[in-house]
């Protein structure tokens, strides 16, 4: 799509709900470009950083860090066919992708460990009591620390 508007930093700073210093620092790291001046003061950006500014909040938000995304800008803008970006993007979504799944299986892990609490302490009138009988019959024995403890001294 090809736009001829030009907007002033602090429409894009509302448009993307970001400040107009972040805008700045984007165009020190050189993630952005200013077009030119309207008078002495107001920067105008054209339709091409709209873009530029949805594609950096995208690639934050699948959290990659401002190097990163400088990074494949800068090879996006010396390999015009676009292939060693779209590797280079796809590595480290692999690599984020390996790192979620990771903090998932920890997560369950937590929450398998907070279920097992939940449904010991719903069985004892008193905090520091085992639910006893109970255990025999319970999906988390073999995690129980009662339990374990048990078994070792004996």
């Amino acid at each position: 799509m090809s736009d001829d508007r030009t907007y002033r930093i602090g429409d894009l700073a509302r448009m993307f709900g970001i400040t107009t210093r972040t805008i700045r620092y984007y165009e020190e790291l050189g993630l952005l470009e200013s077009d030119d001046r309207d008078g002495p003061e107001h920067r105008r950006y054209s339709y091409r950083n709209v873009v530029r500014l949805k594609r950096i909040q995208q690639l934050k938000d699948y959290g990659l860090t401002l190097a990163e995304i400088s990074g494949l800008f800068e090879l996006a803008r010396n390999d015009r066919s676009g292939v060693s970006v779209r590797q280079s993007l796809s590595e480290k979504y692999r690599a984020h992708l390996d790192d979620a799944r990771r903090r998932r299986a920890a997560l369950d892990e937590y929450m398998d460990d907070l279920s097992w609490h939940i449904e010991q302490l719903d069985k004892v009138k008193d905090f520091f009591d085992c639910p006893g009988a109970a255990c025999a019959f319970c999906q988390w024995a073999e995690r129980c620390d009662v339990r374990l403890l048990a078994s070792e001294e004996s």
